[in-house]
C-alpha cells in the first residue's frame, strides 16, 4: 500500500475503532472503567504520526455495555476523556469520539457496521469527504462500515477475530505498523 496510491493528503480523515484497536480488548468482557483501559503497545506514537497526515481523527466504537447497564454514558465519556488526554500529552490528537450505546438490534441501531456513526461525524464536520477517508479496525463490522461508507478500510489482524469474512483494503499487525507505512512516504 502507498499513501501515494491513495492520493492520502492533509485534507483526508481517519476513523478507528476502539477496542482491539487502540486499546487492548477484554475477550468476552467490556472496559468499564479508565483503570480497565490499557493502551496497545505503539498507540500512542501511531496517533502523534496521524495527527500529521489527517485533518480529523475521529474514533468510532459500538459499545453496548452501557446498553446492558453495565456502565453509564458518563462512564464512557469520563473513559474517553482520558484516553483523549493522554494521546494528547504525547503529541496526538483525536478529534471527537462517537460511540453507540445501544443493545444489538435495537430499534434505533447506531451499531457498526450501520453508517449512523459515521454520518453524525458528517454532519458535525461537513468537510468529510468518506471517498477521502480511512476506516481502522479489528472485526467485520469495522471494514464494513467503512465500506459502507465508501472509505478505505486497514485491517488490525488479531488473535480474538481470526476468522475474517469481510477483505479489508490493507491488513497490517497494529496501528503502529499502518502509521509507519504513512510516515515512511512523507
Amino acid at each position: 500500500m502507498s499513501k501515494n496510491k491513495w492520493g492520502i493528503d492533509n485534507t483526508w480523515t481517519l476513523f478507528l475503532d476502539r477496542d482491539g484497536v487502540i486499546n487492548e480488548r477484554i475477550v468476552d468482557g467490556y472496559v468499564t472503567t479508565y483503570n480497565d483501559f490499557r493502551f496497545i503497545e505503539g498507540v500512542k506514537d501511531a496517533i502523534r504520526i496521524f495527527s500529521d497526515v489527517f485533518q480529523h481523527i475521529f474514533v468510532v466504537t459500538n459499545q453496548q455495555g452501557v446498553g446492558k447497564g453495565l456502565m453509564t454514558e458518563y462512564d464512557l465519556l469520563k473513559i474517553h476523556g482520558i484516553m483523549c488526554d493522554e494521546i494528547y500529552q504525547e503529541g496526538g490528537r483525536i478529534t471527537k469520539c462517537y460511540f453507540a450505546p445501544n443493545l444489538k438490534g435495537a430499534e434505533d441501531d447506531m451499531r457498526k457496521p450501520g453508517t449512523a456513526m459515521g454520518e453524525l461525524a458528517k454532519m458535525e464536520f461537513p468537510e468529510i469527504d468518506f471517498s477521502k477517508s480511512i476506516m481502522v479496525g479489528d472485526t467485520d463490522s469495522d471494514i464494513l462500515f467503512g465500506k459502507n461508507l465508501g472509505m478505505k478500510t486497514v485491517r488490525i489482524l488479531t488473535k480474538e477475530e481470526p476468522i475474517k469474512k469481510i477483505n479489508a483494503d490493507l491488513e497490517v499487525k497494529n496501528l503502529l505498523e499502518f502509521a509507519n507505512i504513512l510516515k515512511e512516504e512523507k
